[in-house]
């Protein structure tokens, strides 16, 4: 027998895989329920949790549910559905949300799960699936002081740096900052790499000259392995989530009542790749769509730079 709190989890695409596997890991009983792949389910269910047949009779079950899906779309449904967590009724029910989601789909959430006697906890998530699988991934958590003191055990379980930033919404509202800053840096390198190898440098030494520099971090890195280096995996958001990300903190920055002219030309920099039918392409194959149309074939230069 545990005296763990009983985790629900909802989500098991590259991050929820992870995460759910560290706390599984660390002994908390297990409800999961993913999506079209099979895989991470049954995984999970090779470790001892149990898969939930709809998000009601999960939250039945369970004290504690995770949902890390794509959008706030995706989060209302499992929320408000037929078959949904507010279906269940569950009093006491704390539902920790680790999607990138609109603060405004939160807020409205939030209100109705606290009628019903549930929490909502938002807690975004920084870094990558590798950090989820190592269980030293960023969260930035909107909740009440005494909410978090609850659930900061269950989160250090998959998180290496927890920052509780404010009440329940906060979490997604400084998400949505650094995604703001993240695809800004991803559209900012496409172009620079495609500037520099049209003006006669090779993109290994963009990559070199800068990754040396005082301009260099983790996400060039990885995003210059992607697209300079070629390793296809090894940066795996998609463009997809990166357009919806930019949509989400364009509304954010409109309901603040800010100019923001550099997120209108970020936001449309993934519009335009999404809107070609490459949503599925992950974030650094941006500098390949970049470089197509200004009529470069940037694979092409490496290899030639290569030889």
């Amino acid at each position: 027998m545990t005296d763990k709190a009983k985790i629900g989890f909802i989500g098991l695409g590259f991050m929820g895989r992870g995460m759910a596997a560290n706390l599984a890991r660390a002994g908390y009983p297990m409800m999961v329920k993913g999506n079209r792949d099979r895989a991470p389910v049954e995984a999970l269910v090779a470790q001892g949790a149990v898969e939930a047949p709809s998000p009601r009779e999960m939250a039945e079950s369970c004290e504690i549910i995770h949902l890390c899906l794509s959008n706030s779309g995706q989060v209302e449904a499992v929320i408000r559905g037929e078959d949904g967590i507010l279906a269940s009724g569950r009093k006491g029910l704390i539902v920790i949300d680790t999607t990138t989601a609109d603060p405004v789909s939160t807020a409205a959430l939030a209100t109705e799960m606290a009628a019903a006697g549930m929490t909502l906890v938002d807690a975004p998530l920084g870094r990558t699936p590798k950090e989820a699988e190592e269980g030293t991934l960023d969260a930035m958590v909107g909740c009440d002081a005494e909410t978090f003191a609850k659930v900061k055990p269950v989160i250090e379980v998959w998180a290496g740096n927890i920052t509780h930033v404010g009440d329940t919404g906060s979490g997604h509202r400084m998400k949505l900052v650094m995604n703001f800053i993240s695809m800004g840096y991803a559209a900012l390198y496409a172009e620079a790499l495609t500037m520099g190898v049209k003006s006669g440098l090779s993109p290994q030494a963009v990559r070199e000259v800068i990754g040396g520099s005082r301009l260099s971090n983790g996400f060039f890195d990885t995003f210059m392995r992607a697209a300079v280096a070629r390793e296809r995996d090894v940066h795996r958001f998609t463009i997809t989530n990166a357009a919806k990300d930019t949509r989400y903190a364009a509304a954010m920055a409109t309901e603040a009542g800010m100019a923001n002219p550099l997120g209108a030309a970020i936001r449309n920099a993934f519009a335009q790749m999404e809107a070609a039918g490459k949503g599925g392409d992950y974030v650094p194959w941006l500098a390949d769509h970049v470089a197509a149309l200004n009529g470069l074939d940037l694979e092409a230069a490496v290899a030639q730079s290569s030889a």
